[in-house]
């Protein structure tokens, strides 16, 4: 099983009543390749990093699909929608792969920590000052 995220930003000019059709038409074509919907999130409106179409602001929206295909229709209908300014479609399955390979090839070990050397020495005490005898 693939997992994907899929990240979109709508335009702040987009009315309520619009973007829960275009959410919902979203989740629909998603579901409609063989998808799966484990969990949608809605980050409401956020500060763009930098101007995307004059816009400082978008709606944000994160939906995650488990698929054995491609999410490809997603993709195609996302980029001909001028709604949206950006979307960004991204495999995670591998990534949580190899993060439980690696956290089964390392587990992690209780480590104690040696004391640092200078902890356990004695504390140095300066040594008194030299009287020097300079009537010669």
């Amino acid at each position: 099983m693939r997992t994907y995220e899929v990240l979109f930003i709508l335009s702040p000019q987009v009315p309520e009543e619009e973007a829960n059709a275009l959410i919902t038409e979203f989740r629909t074509v998603g579901e409609g390749t063989g998808a799966t919907l484990k969990t949608e999130e809605a980050w409401g409106r956020r500060r763009l990093a930098y101007p995307i179409h004059k816009f400082n602001e978008g709606n944000y929206h994160l939906f995650v699909f488990e698929s054995e295909g491609s999410l490809a229709e997603l993709d195609r209908r996302m980029k001909n929608s001028d709604r949206i300014l950006r979307h960004l479609i991204v495999r995670t399955d591998l990534d949580l792969k190899r993060a439980d390979k690696l956290a089964k090839k390392n587990p992690k070990k209780e480590r104690v920590r040696p004391a640092p050397a200078f902890a356990a020495a004695e504390p140095v005490q300066a040594e008194a000052p030299v009287a020097v005898d300079e009537t010669v």
